[in-house]
């Protein structure tokens, strides 16, 4: 199982190479399903992988001049300073159990890998009917910044609580909030989602033991792969990519949660 998921590893920087946003959703299911890591430590874990091969991107994407810095500063520092307050303040105090439905217990990993999936399926949703559409480019902003602070905080407590780098959200919003084309949104929110998830993992330091020679082994791994996806991705079809990628991640979620929902009914029973 492990073999399979340093090849998974891979692939999660494989795509993120290709399209930009979506393979990070992954991680979490990878790090708990191949690797029999707790959901609340995966998070940890996927800040880290997320954020350093998000900042390795978001180099490249810098050079060609793909990131918006002003932008990406702006959005960032309100979402970040979201994630920072979840992952100091709330993670380390959250209960392990919420009670019992029956005789199954519900914990928080249970709601935490729950909610990961339910994620997942909204990803994907946003993912496939992008992947349908022409590439948006040079559409006229409807909003400015400051119409972008709900979307910053709801980026920040999905990367706070979930670990998740939350792309499948910020590109749309930059794109048809602020007008950006799709190279400059795909950089940008490269930039955010490092800022994001490395500070996110930076406090979870003092309140989680880290396997660094792990930790950084799957990185490395993670890195090769977007290096290897952002060379592909002139010679793809990203947009059908996107869509197939989309339903991918789609099944996946739908059978995380029937899993657990059918071990929650078998405790239940």
């Amino acid at each position: 199982m492990e073999l399979i998921g340093y090849l998974a590893c891979a692939s999660i920087g494989i795509s993120l190479g290709l399209i930009g946003a979506g393979g990070s959703i992954l991680m979490v299911p990878v790090l708990v399903f191949l690797f029999d890591m707790p959901p609340i430590l995966a998070t940890s874990y996927s800040l880290f992988v997320v954020g350093i091969t998000s900042f390795f991107a978001a180099t490249g994407k810098f050079r060609k001049g793909d990131v918006l810095i002003g932008s990406a500063l702006a959005f960032g520092l309100t979402s970040m300073i979201v994630v920072v307050a979840i992952r100091h303040f709330i993670i380390p105090v959250m209960p392990k159990s919420f009670g019992h439905l029956g005789n199954a217990p519900v914990s928080y990993d249970l709601l935490c890998i729950v909610l990961f999936a339910c994620l997942m399926i909204l990803a994907a949703i946003v993912m496939i009917n992008k992947g349908r559409k022409d590439d948006v480019e040079n559409i006229p902003a409807n909003g400015n910044l400051l119409s972008t602070i709900p979307y910053a905080l709801l980026v920040g407590i999905v990367t706070g609580f979930l670990g998740a780098g939350g792309g499948f959200m910020l590109i749309p919003v930059m794109t048809l909030l602020l007008g950006m084309d799709i190279k400059k949104a795909v950089g940008t929110s490269l930039a955010v989602i490092a800022l994001n998830s490395l500070s996110g993992f930076v406090n979870d330091l003092d309140h989680v033991d880290i396997n660094w020679k792990f930790l950084l082994i799957i990185s490395a791994i993670a890195l090769v792969g977007s290096v290897a996806g952002a060379r592909l991705a002139d010679r793809i079809n990203s947009k059908r990519l996107k869509a197939c990628f989309g339903w991918f991640i789609l099944i996946l979620g739908i059978l995380i949660i029937t899993r657990e929902g059918y071990n929650f009914l078998k405790i239940m029973n």
